[in-house]
């Protein structure tokens, strides 16, 4: 598997696990999500582009991937609080939804990306970090917003 798609999958298994194995799309439903799965997922996918940009701020060969990546993780670990703090303001404690498999999913991710060096790895990161982002933007369009009750966390979310 590849670097591209390791990490949309992390995001995409913490969306909806009811799934079955053959089916194509890794987002198919938002009816089973709870505002507590949503802001589960938004902290699990922060963690995650904190833990890989503090990677490629380390690992990074070029000057301009370490700074994409040490930008990365300052971003989200200021985005992740914001998720946290307000998850906290509504009484809503988050729960992955049964079955998630996003972190080990992230776990083989940063494995993979642990394995690359110099131009190999600064392609693989950035890779990764485009089809993470695209993942997570039409996660949040086609899945989170639809299923989210609360109108505060569907405005957070829409920032």
């Amino acid at each position: 598997m590849s670097a591209m798609s390791f990490m949309p999958l992390a995001l995409a298994g913490s969306l909806v696990l009811a799934l079955g194995p053959s089916t194509p799309s890794p987002v198919r439903s938002h009816a089973a999500l709870t505002d507590a799965n949503i802001v589960a997922i938004f902290d699990a996918a922060n963690t995650a582009d904190i833990e890989t940009g503090n990677l490629a701020a380390k690992n990074g060969q070029s000057e301009d991937v370490r700074n994409l990546g040490k930008q990365f993780a300052e971003a989200h670990t200021t985005l992740r609080q914001q998720g946290r703090d307000l998850a906290k303001k509504l009484g809503v404690t988050p729960v992955l939804p049964a079955g998630d498999q996003g972190a080990a999913q992230h776990a083989e991710a940063m494995k993979m990306l642990k394995s690359k060096k110099g131009a190999d790895f600064d392609k693989a990161y950035l890779a990764q970090e485009i089809a993470y982002h695209q993942a997570v933007i039409d996660a949040v369009t086609n899945v989170l917003l639809p299923a989210t009750q609360n109108a505060e966390l569907k405005a957070f979310e829409q920032k």
